[in-house]
């Protein structure tokens, strides 16, 4: 799959636009949930299952998405996940008219499989895309687009999807009525999946069209029993399997309480919407770093620079959780900022001389994004059992350990493989 270092720049800008549409598309949970959650009438933790839904779908598909796009080749798999993702999208629909969650819940899952192909192709395509010494800056500057979806998608699906029961709610409804609010409010976001769904599937034949300037497949399976000794093999790609559960998590935890934390009155009291659109500026301060660190890492070593923001990603979940008001909600915000370089120096720095080895590396590392169905839901525990605040600690001890890592994986990984 060596072909697609010559694919040129156009191809280059439309893979690097993948990155802005599954970021989209996964930073809309934090939107449906405090619309499902009212809606459904759930706790945080029962709220907490559309990111166990989606996220779940890692651990399950990563491994045969790596076999599969080792199969295929990037450009056929890239097709692969795009259509998945469309044909999960048109799911929605019927959990739409239905009124279901258990529904909503399939779908989502169904989605996350689509984008987890999508990933375990694009990310080592990348990587792999140019110079070898600047893969971290260059799956940086990639992932600055995947934040500059996750910063415009939640505004916009803050006023199509919250705009509509903004200042109502479940609560005070019952039988009939309850039943008529119910499918009203869940027809909105059926049909914003749907238009999701028209260009999912126009994108997809876009790279049908480019399928073989990207390379074709080995033809090579990729097993479950493999990745487990590549694991045992290679300490540093297992620690980043670690590192990118518990990052993922994190992010995940911070972004799902965000609205519910921000409408509480020992933050800033915000209505729903208001608060919806908040979500836009905790993405959108990834984006900015992630800019900011594509040239940071050009001349800082990627293991040091994930340290440092990662330890000041503790400072500030610790700070957010010790205090209140205006400076609560603005830290918490902040961490934003700090995630703006994790996910893709743990990936680069994980997979870095993996050589024949990195789909099968890619597929472990994906799985990893489980971390976001988990790390959520322990939050969401505490948060019932206590407050929001306190689960706040949760993502604090994830960047601590991330941290670690990055003290770790300070130093270039020194062999490269050339045998499976």
């Amino acid at each position: 799959m060596s072909t697609h270092r010559a694919a040129g720049a156009p191809l280059l800008i439309a893979i690097v636009a993948l990155f802005f549409i599954w970021g989209g598309i996964t930073s809309l949970n934090d939107v449906l949930i405090p619309k499902l959650k009212d809606l459904f009438r759930l706790s945080y933790a029962q709220a907490m299952l559309i990111q166990f839904a989606f996220f779940t779908a890692y651990a399950v598909v990563s491994v045969p998405a790596g076999g599969l796009v080792a199969r295929l080749g990037y450009g056929r798999g890239i097709v692969a996940g795009l259509a998945i993702m469309g044909g999960s999208c048109l799911l929605f629909v019927p959990a739409a008219s239905t009124a279901s969650y258990p529904l909503f819940l399939g779908a989502l899952f169904a989605l996350a499989g689509g984008i987890t192909i999508l990933q375990v192709a694009a990310n080592p395509l990348i990587v792999d895309f140019g110079a070898p010494d600047r893969a971290h800056s260059r799956l940086t500057l990639a992932q600055a687009f995947n934040a500059l979806g996750t910063t415009m998608l939640p505004f916009v699906g803050a006023q199509l999807i919250l705009g509509d029961v903004a200042g109502r709610s479940s609560a005070d409804l019952s039988g009939a009525a309850l039943s008529a609010f119910q499918a009203r409010e869940a027809a909105v976001v059926g049909h914003g999946y749907l238009g999701i769904a028209l260009l999912l599937f126009a994108i997809a034949a876009l790279f049908w069209m480019w399928r073989d300037r990207l390379g074709r497949g080995d033809g090579q399976a990729v097993r479950l029993s493999g990745s487990l000794k590549l694991l045992r093999e290679h300490p540093r790609l297992a620690f980043g399997v670690v590192a990118i559960f518990l990052y993922v998590g994190a992010e995940v935890t911070i972004g799902s309480f965000l609205v519910n934390y921000l409408m509480l009155p020992s933050t800033l009291g915000l209505d729903e919407r208001s608060a919806g659109h908040h979500i836009s500026l905790y993405w959108g301060g990834a984006m900015v770093g992630r800019f900011i660190g594509a040239l940071l890492l050009r001349r800082i070593a990627g293991g040091r620079l994930l340290c440092a923001v990662a330890i000041g990603a503790t400072t500030l979940a610790l700070l957010s959780s010790a205090s209140g008001g205006a400076l609560a909600a603005w830290s918490l915000l902040a961490v934003g900022l700090m995630n703006a370089i994790m996910f893709p120096t743990i990936f680069s720095l994980a997979v870095e001389r993996m050589g024949v080895e990195t789909p099968r590396a890619s597929g472990l590392l994906c799985m990893a994004i489980v971390g976001g169905a988990l790390v959520p839901l322990c939050a969401g525990r505490v948060a019932d059992a206590g407050t929001i605040a306190q689960a706040l600690l949760v993502p604090a001890i994830c960047y601590a350990v991330i941290a670690g890592f990055g003290w770790y994986a300070r130093h270039p990984a020194s062999t490269r493989l050339t045998t499976p």
